[in-house]
């Protein structure tokens, strides 16, 4: 017993210093209204979306034309679409496919974007301008109407869109992350590394890029409200996710058609829409505040 407090002690001193940085955020974070909404909503939207069959109270697939263009009402909390099918059970269960959408396209450009903006900034010369220069064509296209062309070119369907969002995404991160490396490979403890002979991909990836995140953490944050909005436009479009899924731009797309009779149909899904990417700017600057050094000093 006195082996396992004494091991419980040395533990809690080794890492007693990220509890306190841990404590200290969330202070921060209660300091902020705004971030603390942000953070309230984003908690709401992964939560729905990992508790979508216990939420929603009907099949989002099943149609049942007798009650087509419900409007709102205690059975059916958000109303019907044409087909007769629960608008707030779809909505509930597109959270999910938002929140897929969200973390493969931020994962993969930021997995692009950091390795390739790494590489750039440390090595430098040839390298460096040849990634450069493919990350200088990716941008001198706005990034939805690359988006739009790729995920065409590709053929309809979720996977491709996201797919085509990624492509038009990473190259924000690699001119974000070669500028971070370039302020710090110059710096002590990278030089200090060099003179005990380790290699460069150990001191890029263990030293150096580590060392680079906190602005890529802010950017990704805000990216994330985005690239759902992005994959709703392309659904809108009929190029992203096909029917029946319950898609909230796929369901906007619908609505439309009658918005001016039904308009919950399209309100409902758009306002879904709103507050992910509100809670994702809001969340965004947060940190951007949070991980100020001056600010955690103060």
């Amino acid at each position: 017993m006195r082996r396992l407090e004494g091991r419980f002690e040395e533990l809690l001193k080794e890492y007693h210093p990220f509890i306190k940085e841990f404590r200290h955020t969330l202070y921060l974070i209660r300091k902020s209204p705004l971030t603390l909404l942000g953070v309230i909503l984003f908690t709401l939207f992964i939560l729905t979306a990992i508790f979508a069959p216990l939420i929603a109270p009907y099949d989002p697939y099943k149609a049942n034309l007798k009650e087509a263009f419900q409007p709102p009402s205690w059975r059916h909390p958000f109303g019907t679409d044409e087909m007769g099918r629960d608008i707030f059970s779809r909505v509930v269960w597109g959270a999910r496919i938002s929140l897929r959408v969200g973390i493969t396209v931020v994962s993969i450009a930021l997995c692009i974007g950091t390795i390739l903006g790494g590489i750039a900034g440390y090595f430098g010369g040839l390298i460096d301008e040849v990634i450069m220069r493919v990350t200088d064509l990716v941008l001198a296209f706005p990034s939805m109407v690359l988006a739009l062309a790729l995920a065409a070119a590709l053929g309809p369907g979720l996977n491709n869109a996201m797919l085509a969002i990624s492509v038009t995404w990473w190259p924000w991160y690699a001119r974000l992350v070669r500028g971070q490396v370039l302020s710090l490979r110059e710096a002590g403890f990278v030089e200090a590394a060099r003179c005990i002979g380790a290699s460069s991909a150990r001191i890029l990836f263990r030293h150096i890029l580590p060392n680079s995140f906190g602005p890529v953490i802010v950017n990704a944050s805000l990216d994330f409200g985005w690239t759902i909005l992005t994959a709703a436009a392309l659904g809108f479009l009929g190029i992203g996710a096909q029917p029946p899924k319950p898609e909230w731009g796929l369901m906007i797309n619908t609505g439309r058609v009658y918005f001016l009779e039904k308009p919950w149909i399209a309100t409902f899904p758009g306002l879904a829409i709103f507050l992910v990417v509100l809670a994702s700017n809001l969340i965004g600057d947060g940190l951007g505040e949070i991980l100020n050094p001056r600010l955690r000093r103060r």
